[in-house]
């Protein structure tokens, strides 16, 4: 399996990227979000929603678990951190086979729940603004997915 890291210089160039990569996302992708606590998770899905020709505010969803915004496709934004029982059953398979797009922030809280495959972004913090973007993808299409990414011009 392969990995992929891009390089931000700004908050501002995450947010272009994810944006990019909404625009590039279709029915039924899945995309888990890790990293450093305030790497900018929440930031990249409102880049993705963009991407995603969604007009609404996203913000996360730590107490809701889940939200759902309306776009050229929906946009499924969980955020696990709170989940106390990997093991609970929270009804988010009908979301990962849904019609619309999964975003799941530390998704590794629960494992076993997720689907076969997936693409998995991690970020870290690498000065004040610059983040390093890992992103892995778990069967073909995320692999495609990763290549037509990095064959855009991303230059902050």
């Amino acid at each position: 399996m392969n990995s992929y890291e891009l390089h931000s210089k700004s908050r501002e160039h995450t947010y272009a990227i994810a944006n990019k990569l909404g625009s590039l996302l279709q029915q039924g992708d899945v995309l888990l979000l890790e990293g450093d606590l305030g790497a900018g998770k929440t930031t990249f899905t409102k880049g993705i929603a963009v991407g995603l020709d969604i007009t609404r505010n996203v913000n996360s969803p730590t107490f809701t678990i889940i939200k759902e915004y309306e776009g050229r496709l929906p946009l499924y934004h969980m955020d696990v951190y709170r989940v106390e029982d990997s093991s609970e059953d929270l009804g988010i398979d009908e979301y990962f086979y849904g019609n619309g797009v999964t975003v799941v922030e530390w998704a590794h809280l629960i494992k076993e729940q997720l689907p076969d495959e997936y693409l998995e972004i991690r970020l870290y913090h690498e000065g004040d603004d610059q983040r390093k973007l890992v992103l892995e993808p778990h069967g073909d299409r995320y692999e495609v997915l990763c290549k037509e990414l990095l064959n855009e011009n991303l230059s902050d």
